[in-house]
């Protein structure tokens, strides 16, 4: 068995872990059963030798961010969840800024505010990671990340080093090149122009307010469940069709957001699962349109 062996490298190599980690103390949502293993790399070399490890132990492993967009199962995910929360540095230069994967993207908004840089106001509020932010080419208020982002650096899953530029990122609507590969990211760059730094927070401050105006942001939610249907919203479909309030066990169908699936009194994974099958099914019935959920589901089923 690999644990053992496992076990003995991060004690070794001194990298921090721990087994049988509750996966809801790591999400958005405050759902998830426990990670076999939770270890958590503090710089590049420890996070390198240790894919290079889990490659050579053939240990399957996951990698998280912010986990603001994930719904973990009840049962947990076996082999070791890698967090790269502690790998956070944001350096500025010029008109570029770069941000290790684990940098929260409010942080990296900041940075550019505090030295001038615009371009990142959108992107302000969204609760993600960096590296999350750019797997998923996040967006909000018609930006997103692939207007921004010009390169990053990587990691493939034999420990290599490696950097892509944008163009080779497949960067389209939630989706990028890292959901096709095996590929880490471990930071990114993003170019900016100069602007004034007091407009920029006032744009900043703007996009922040209509968020807490129009979400549930008082409850744990993993953002908006669903993907846009190309000409048209999900939220408004679903509003449409009187699902406002829907609930099974404890996850309901806000009822501020209708685009958002909420976990409002201890909901299971499987009851947000079968929150979102339901309507699904009820938005294909009677609209024709098969709404395709942009949360990501991991772990056992």
């Amino acid at each position: 068995m690999w644990c053992g062996a496992l076990k003995s490298f991060c004690d070794t190599e001194k990298i921090k872990y721990k087994t049988d980690e509750p996966m809801n103390f790591h999400t958005s949502f405050k759902i998830g059963g426990p990670a076999q293993f939770f270890i958590t790399p503090v710089n590049l070399r420890q996070l390198k030798d240790l894919i290079e490890e889990l490659s050579l132990l053939e240990v399957p492993y996951f990698i998280l961010g912010k986990g603001s967009n994930l719904l973990v199962s009840d049962k947990g995910i076996d082999g070791a969840v890698v967090s790269l929360c502690e790998l956070n540095e944001i350096t500025v230069s010029g008109n570029e800024i770069t941000a290790q994967a684990g940098a929260s993207l409010a942080s990296v908004c900041v940075a550019a505010q505090q030295n001038g840089l615009s371009g990142l106001e959108f992107a302000y509020g969204i609760p993600g990671c960096v590296g999350g932010a750019l797997y998923m080419n996040a967006g909000a208020y018609d930006g997103e990340m692939s207007h921004v982002v010009s390169s990053a650096q990587c990691i493939d899953g034999c420990g290599n080093l490696q950097e892509l530029c944008a163009a080779d990122m497949k960067l389209g609507y939630r989706t990028s090149i890292f959901k096709e590969n095996a590929k880490i990211i471990t930071a990114v760059t993003f170019e900016l122009k100069k602007g004034d730094g007091a407009e920029i927070q006032a744009k900043m401050d703007d996009f922040m307010q209509r968020r807490k105006s129009k979400q549930p942001l008082e409850y744990p939610s993993a953002g908006s469940t669903f993907k846009r249907p190309k000409g048209n919203f999900a939220g408004a479909l679903i509003e449409k069709n009187d699902l406002k309030g829907a609930s099974i066990g404890g996850a309901m169908v806000s009822e501020k957001h209708a685009g958002f699936i909420i976990n409002y009194n201890n909901a299971t994974c499987n009851d947000v699962k079968n929150l979102i099958e339901h309507v699904k099914q009820k938005v294909l019935k009677a609209e024709g349109i098969a709404l395709e959920p942009e949360v990501i589901f991991v772990g056992k089923e």
